[in-house]
C-alpha cells in the first residue's frame, strides 16, 4: 500500500461525512496511516462475542470502535467550531502549523 501524509491527528475533533454514523461528531482516538483509516469515539461502534480468557477478564458481548476512512471524516475546527479543510503554514522561526481554512487560526 502507499503511504499517504493525513493531516488529522489523535485527539481532533471530526465530524462524519457519510454512513450510518453521518452527523455525529467525536474525538480521534487512533489513526492508522498505512491503512488510511482512524479510530474515533462512540463512532462504529462494532460488537465482538469474546470467549473468557482468565478470571479476570469476562467473556460475552463487547462493544468496541472500529476504524473509518480518512475520506468520511472532517476537521471541526476548535476556533470557530466549523466544518473545515486543513492548510499548512510556516513560520518565521521555521516551525510548521496546520491552519483552518475558514478562519486562518493554527490548530
Amino acid at each position: 500500500m502507499s503511504r499517504s501524509k493525513t493531516k488529522l491527528k489523535k485527539g481532533d475533533k471530526v465530524k462524519i461525512l457519510t454512513g450510518k454514523d453521518a452527523g455525529k461528531e467525536g474525538k480521534i482516538l487512533r489513526v492508522l496511516p498505512q491503512k488510511e483509516r482512524i479510530v474515533v469515539e462512540r463512532i462504529n461502534v462494532l460488537k465482538r462475542h469474546m470467549k473468557q480468557r482468565k478470571q479476570t477478564q469476562p467473556g460475552g458481548i463487547i462493544e468496541k470502535e472500529g476504524p473509518i476512512h480518512l475520506s468520511k471524516v472532517m476537521l471541526v475546527c476548535p476556533s470557530c467550531n466549523k466544518v473545515t479543510r486543513i492548510g499548512r503554514q510556516v513560520l518565521e522561526s521555521g516551525d510548521k502549523v496546520r491552519v483552518c481554512k475558514k478562519c486562518g487560526q493554527s490548530i
